[in-house]
């Protein structure tokens, strides 16, 4: 059923898509699904440019005979469309629980419009049940973990933070070369404030906090489709 519902907010939002659109393509399970019906409509004489968030949506996108571009030679962008690991009131996000949030939050600020697909389960009332990922540099590291763990007992998480591995227990790099590390807040009541903060922090890169991006989300669920507006 899940993949099924993925597939059915890609298909809605593939509705927004028009001839010559400069798209972001997303990262992710659900975005995959969306880069999969992208293709289809090309195949089928759609033309269009994309600008991918990440080495995976790249390669996916490149097979399916989508053209891509970059940001250099494309700084403007139309429409992205990417998934979310959370999504709270006013279509705030948490984002990167696949390791492409700098990139994401990058290609999101410079498009027109950002849409979301997700299925029901990613709708909160609230942010911060999923950890929120933090990209940080290499250097530093130790005081950088410090000023963080300095700032979630400030916001009052709920649990710690722990460096991201990969499957096999080797740290877990980005395409950008940085780590990340998940902050278990369990809820996240000023995002706005918390934001602010973790950009204060001297070696972090980007945090995976998405707000004012967002314009639209489409959710799937058991009911069919819910078109949420910010």
């Amino acid at each position: 059923m899940g993949e099924n519902l993925k597939r059915a907010a890609a298909e809605a939002a593939l509705t927004e898509v028009t001839d010559g659109m400069r798209l972001g393509l997303g990262t992710g399970s659900t975005a995959r699904e969306f880069v999969d019906l992208l293709g289809e409509r090309v195949r089928s004489g759609l033309k269009v440019t994309a600008v991918p968030t990440s080495e995976v949506t790249a390669a996916q996108a490149a097979a399916l005979g989508i053209a891509l571009t970059t940001l250099d030679e494309t700084p403007e962008l139309d429409l992205t469309v990417d998934g979310a690991d959370e999504i709270g009131p006013r279509l705030s996000l948490i984002k990167g629980g696949g390791g492409a949030l700098l990139r994401e939050k990058i290609v999101a600020a410079a498009s027109k419009r950002m849409v979301v697909i997700a299925d029901a389960s990613k709708l909160v009332p609230e942010l911060g049940r999923f950890p929120l990922p933090i990209e940080v540099n290499r250097f530093g590291l130790g005081a950088t973990r410090q000023e963080l763990e300095a700032v979630l007992a400030r916001f009052g998480a709920s649990g710690g933070l722990v460096q991201r591995t990969t499957p096999a227990g080797e740290a877990f790099v980005t395409d950008g070369g940085h780590l990340i590390l998940d902050a278990f807040f369990g809820r996240i009541s000023q995002p706005e404030a918390l934001s602010a903060a973790l950009c204060e922090v001297p070696g972090v890169v980007e945090h995976g906090l998405f707000l004012n991006l967002c314009r639209r989300a489409y959710v799937a669920g058991p009911d069919g489709i819910r078109t949420i507006d910010a």
